[in-house]
């Protein structure tokens, strides 16, 4: 299956995922480096689709992954947002990395913050834009943490 044919098919599968829930809607399906983005509008289910710490969420990006692996897709990687859920998680976490680098400037003293590899991810980009600011994660799996600290 080519990336054409791997984003129609994922966008149709998590239509028919949506549908098994009564919530009858098209996915907006696009392609970024690799990872086919799918974008689900709001409904009345937006909490039960998205869960309690998102958890929910992943397991929706999950299934659709695991039917892309079985199907020899060409893209297997896949990213759902539901009712732009993570666009604004990630502006929250972008607005968070501003404070953090900024306290971290005015003391000097480096911060450890643990966050999730999504989250993690936000930060890094925040800093780039800082040069006398640099950072980089420790740790392994739930417990890995990132480091913003003064050059």
């Amino acid at each position: 299956m080519n990336k054409e044919e791997s984003i129609r098919f994922a966008s149709r599968y998590l239509e028919d995922l949506l549908s098994f829930f009564g919530i009858n809607v098209a996915v907006y399906a696009t392609a970024e480096e690799d990872v086919i983005q799918l974008s689900v509008p709001s409904t009345s289910l937006n909490s039960l689709l998205i869960g309690r710490n998102a958890d929910n969420l992943r397991s929706l990006q999950h299934i659709v992954m695991m039917a892309l692996v079985t199907k020899n897709a060409e893209l297997t990687r896949v990213n759902i947002d539901i009712a732009n859920y993570k666009r604004q998680r990630e502006d929250r976490i972008a607005a968070k990395a501003e404070g953090w680098i900024a306290k971290v400037r005015e003391t000097g003293e480096p911060m450890t913050i643990n966050l999730n590899a999504a989250d993690r991810r936000v930060v890094h980009k925040v800093a780039q834009d800082y040069s006398d600011i640099e950072t980089h994660s420790e740790g392994e799996g739930r417990e890995r943490k990132i480091i913003i600290s003064k050059i």
